[in-house]
C-alpha cells in the first residue's frame, strides 16, 4: 500500500491505499488545482467553506458521471437488444427502433 500526502489551503491530509499511482496523483493535482480557482474566485471563504465547495463540485461531477455512464448502459442494453432479436429473425435489422 502507498502513502499519499495532499496539501489543500496548509490542511495536510495524508492516506494509504491500493489505488493506482497515476490516478491518485491526477486526483490529488485535480483537488489542488480547483481548490485554487475556488479561492481565487473572489469573495473571502474560509478554508472550510472552500473545501465544502470543492466537496460539492467533485460529488456533482460524480453524479453527473454516473447519469452518462447509466444511459450509456440504457443506450448498449438497447442495442445488444436488438441485434438479439436482428440474430432472431434470420439477420433482418430493424432501423426504425424497436
Amino acid at each position: 500500500m502507498r502513502t499519499y500526502q495532499l496539501s489543500v489551503f496548509g490542511v495536510r491530509v495524508s492516506f494509504r491505499t491500493n489505488g493506482d499511482p497515476d490516478d491518485m496523483e491526477k486526483a490529488k493535482e485535480f483537488v489542488e488545482e480547483h481548490a485554487k480557482r475556488l479561492q481565487s474566485g473572489g469573495g473571502l471563504l474560509s478554508k472550510e467553506q472552500v473545501l465544502a465547495l470543492l466537496a460539492l463540485g467533485v460529488a456533482d461531477d460524480l453524479l453527473q458521471s454516473q447519469r452518462q455512464l447509466e444511459s450509456a448502459e440504457k443506450r448498449l442494453t438497447a442495442l445488444l437488444k436488438r441485434i438479439d432479436d436482428s440474430v432472431e429473425n434470420g439477420g433482418k435489422v430493424t432501423l426504425g427502433g424497436t
